[in-house]
């Protein structure tokens, strides 16, 4: 559009020139003028016609793209956006790239589409979400220690063929990527992703957006921010070569090599211990999360705390609870997953269909979870917990009355005095990290409002298989289950004097590949007093 309307420029001053000088005929001298004129007009023409050309080339290549990923994507949608990078980029793309997409064909003939872009845009994720969707890559990056080049490769454990093929990120994406770490004062993962993507670039990756210079100062930046100052001089010095006046790399080639040389005259320590623990903490001065080792390397499958003869000790058998007139003719399949607290699971619990109409019942409600703040008492959403829920009461669906008295009997608790049922959905990045389902002592309000007491027992029925990733871990003592479609698991988070049970807390391991859906009910104190004696000895 800027070309077009530079040639008409031209153009029109250029003919309203002639009309006031029309003796140019005249003379040869002036008509050569003007054939220089039109020469340069016809340059400027072909100029315009090749940027008319490439736009649409460039709008052809965007829709050839965007229909092989859509096609991709469309033969099993809950698979294609399971992979983290494919959610990464799908929102990226929406948020970012299709702006400008609409700058490019915005022309008079475009209005219909730009119309129903504008509509449309009201859907499409913000920038918020897009640097929530960074952050969730880089908080699987850390959780299962996968180095940036598997995450740029797309080839993750347990990906399809089919994700894996349209799951890189470009040059731009690790640039991109580095950018919001950094937006976020966190220098170590600016670095990793700085350098991928001048790693990208260098092997030949082409990039209209990004250059080497650009990627260097972060860089340069960001290691110096860790402690590095021989390397930041290295990266200086790197850019300096590609862009000798670069007034910014110029003042910091000064201030390193000053720096360097004060540290070396009073043979300061370099602190590489301290640089050791900077790195092992990921950039992380004061941790909130005091078991963050512990809880990750459980989401890894390392640091199960169960020893061949407590193993031996659990096992799988027919439950009836207590020839229950629902499961004497048909047991149900129990299995230990842990002996103490006894944590249990219930094999084939749900049925498919049963499961895929609570799904259907909570999409349209599915709104970011929340947490209840421990001092307020008031719900509100924490970076702790990164998932989507909605409540289903017993009255809305038979399924869902269905699936309570289901519990009841399994269990032998009331449900009449237990929450609604919670629905959740994890998607990238997906978790919750370690907590309490029981309020605490420091927590007398927490659920005051409700009149039923505290959280005595919680069920966690998992609606979905998922590829990697989403298990749910127990801190205190160890233990890790896994995510198993139509299974449930059950444990009581009160012993039966009432106190609570600490070594029940627990977390949501963040989903690495797939699409986790699970289902909650906690039952509360009120209504069991008949059902699970109180008393007063602390045992399971």
């Amino acid at each position: 559009m800027a070309k077009l309307r530079h040639c008409c420029t031209v153009l029109l001053l250029l003919f309203t020139s002639v009309s006031a000088h029309s003796d140019f005929f005249t003379s040869i001298g002036h008509m050569t003028d003007l054939l220089f004129v039109e020469r340069d007009l016809v340059s400027s023409l072909k100029d315009y016609v090749r940027a008319e050309e490439d736009k649409l080339q460039r709008i052809k290549r965007w829709a050839d793209r965007l229909d092989a990923l859509s096609t991709a994507g469309s033969q099993d949608p809950e698979g294609f956006l399971g992979h983290p990078v494919n959610a990464f980029k799908l929102i990226k793309r929406l948020n970012t790239e299709w702006a400008e997409l609409e700058s490019l064909v915005l022309t008079d003939v475009s209005d219909a589409f730009v119309s129903n872009l504008t509509i449309q845009r009201q859907h499409f994720p913000n920038d918020d979400d897009q640097t929530g969707a960074a952050k969730a890559l880089m908080r699987l990056q850390d959780t299962y220690k996968l180095d940036t080049e598997t995450i740029s490769s797309g080839r993750l454990t347990g990906s399809s063929s089919v994700a894996t093929t349209s799951s890189v990120l470009t040059v731009e994406d690790c640039y991109d990527l580095g950018k919001v770490a950094y937006s976020d004062v966190d220098y170590y993962h600016t670095e990793l992703w700085m350098a991928q993507a001048l790693k990208q670039l260098e092997q030949g990756e082409e990039s209209s957006v990004v250059d080497a210079i650009a990627i260097l100062d972060y860089l340069s930046y960001s290691v110096y921010q860790q402690g590095e100052l021989e390397r930041a001089l290295a990266f200086t010095k790197k850019l300096l070569e590609l862009d000798p006046s670069h007034q910014r790399a110029n003042g910091n080639l000064k201030y390193f090599e000053y720096q360097l040389s004060k540290q070396k005259k009073l043979e300061v320590d370099d602190n590489d211990e301290e640089r050791r623990m900077w790195k092992e903490n990921r950039g992380r001065r004061d941790d909130y999360l005091p078991e963050r080792k512990q809880y990750e390397k459980l989401c890894r499958g390392e640091g199960v705390r169960m020893t061949p003869r407590r193993q031996s000790r659990l096992f799988c058998r027919y439950y009836d609870n207590g020839r229950h007139p629902r499961f004497v003719i048909g047991p149900l399949k129990q299995e230990d997953e842990w002996d103490s607290p006894h944590i249990v699971r219930y094999h084939d619990i749900v049925s498919d269909r049963d499961m895929e109409k609570v799904k259907e019942l909570a999409k349209p409600r599915l709104r970011r979870a929340t947490i209840s703040n421990p001092t307020t008492g008031v719900l509100e959403t924490a970076q702790y917990r990164i998932s989507k829920s909605a409540w289903l009461g017993a009255y809305e669906h038979p399924v869902v009355d269905k699936i309570n008295r289901r519990i009841e009997d399994i269990t032998g608790l009331d449900v009449g005095t237990a929450e609604d049922l919670q629905v959740a959905n994890y998607g990238v990045g997906g978790q919750y990290e370690p907590h309490f389902d029981f309020g605490r002592k420091d927590e007398p309000d927490a659920f005051e409002e409700l009149g039923t007491g505290n959280r005595i027992a919680t069920w966690l029925l998992y609606m979905s298989d998922v590829q990697a990733g989403g298990a749910t871990v127990f801190t205190d003592i160890g233990a890790a289950v896994q995510p198993k479609k139509g299974s449930a698991v059950f444990w009581f988070n009160l012993y039966p004097s009432g106190e609570g049970d600490y070594r029940t807390r627990h977390a949501a391991c963040p989903v690495l590949l797939g699409n986790k859906w699970v289902s909650n009910k906690w039952m509360h104190e009120r209504g069991q007093e008949f059902r699970r004696r109180c008393d007063l000895h602390w045992t399971d």
